[in-house]
């Protein structure tokens, strides 16, 4: 260890952390090569091939023509993926918009009306839905 001085050390951390950052924006652009749907075969093809043939210059000049383009796909994606799971809630938990807590309370005093329930346990039920 001592003939590799501590200055070559983060010199060399430098180098492999900016490595990965540059495999990790290659991914990012091929992954929005594919995603991009207003782009034909043939123009993916191209971006593709440009992009592997000579990386550097490929990622660089695709982030600088398409990089405003790129944000705007990951915010919409981000968008309809919370879109799609807040519906997931709202499914699984079995409360559509407009019901909610008083739609639940009007099915326990119904329950209690029918006698499907004790007095005392929809007042433990109507505690919970109010909690």
């Amino acid at each position: 260890m001592d003939d590799y001085p501590l200055l070559n050390v983060f010199w060399t951390m430098l180098w492999f952390f900016l490595w990965i950052m540059w495999l990790f924006l290659l991914f990012k652009v091929i992954t929005d090569i594919f995603r991009d749907h207003s782009l034909n075969g043939w123009a993916k093809a191209g971006w593709l091939i440009f992009c592997i043939v000579l990386p550097y210059l490929g990622v660089l000049v695709y982030v600088i023509a398409r990089g405003k383009s790129m944000g705007a796909r990951d915010i919409k994606q981000a968008r309809e993926s919370e879109a799609a799971f807040q519906d997931y809630i709202r499914k699984t938990a079995g409360t559509q918009e407009g019901g909610g807590a008083t739609a639940e309370l009007a099915r326990l005093a119904e329950l209690k009306e029918k006698g499907a329930i004790t007095p005392e346990e929809f007042e433990k039920a109507k505690a919970k839905v109010l909690a």
